[in-house]
């Protein structure tokens, strides 16, 4: 067994990384779940949210939607719809971004609205925040 993991992130445009990671923290469809080296295979769904890995006492941060992620003995694959850096994020984008949806969501909009799309959309703004911050 080997003592770090080997992570591949990529979206269907790219490989965003590639690297050894200590343990790794995703955002599944049931809600945030971590991998060790030595972890049991696993296939799920990703959700939205941010994924953080650690390589010693330095944390990266992703904001990641939608997808899939692999769980091998020590290898983590995670195949996401959209991925971005900290450096990628434009939080001025992301912040208005942010505004719409929770305009839409109180009915503050002319729009019909789609509820689970809103909230999609505003739940990705938030993650695009968080990392941008954390990025800093």
């Amino acid at each position: 067994m080997a003592d770090r993991l080997s992570l591949e992130i990529a979206t269907p445009m790219r490989l965003v990384t590639a690297e050894t990671a200590d343990e790794v923290v995703i955002p599944g469809i049931e809600g945030y779940f971590g991998v060790l080296p030595g972890h049991a295979p696993f296939l799920t769904t990703l959700g939205i949210g941010r994924l953080t890995y650690r390589q010693g006492r330095e944390e990266r941060h992703l904001a990641v939607a939608g997808g899939f992620a692999e769980v091998r003995n020590d290898k983590v694959i995670v195949l996401a719809d959209t991925a971005e850096t900290p450096e990628e994020i434009d939080r001025a984008r992301a912040e208005r971004s942010r505004e719409r949806a929770e305009r839409r969501l109180a009915g503050r909009s002319q729009e019909e609205v789609d509820h689970m799309r809103c909230q999609a959309a505003l739940a990705r703004a938030l993650t695009r925040i968080q990392v941008a911050e954390r990025g800093r």
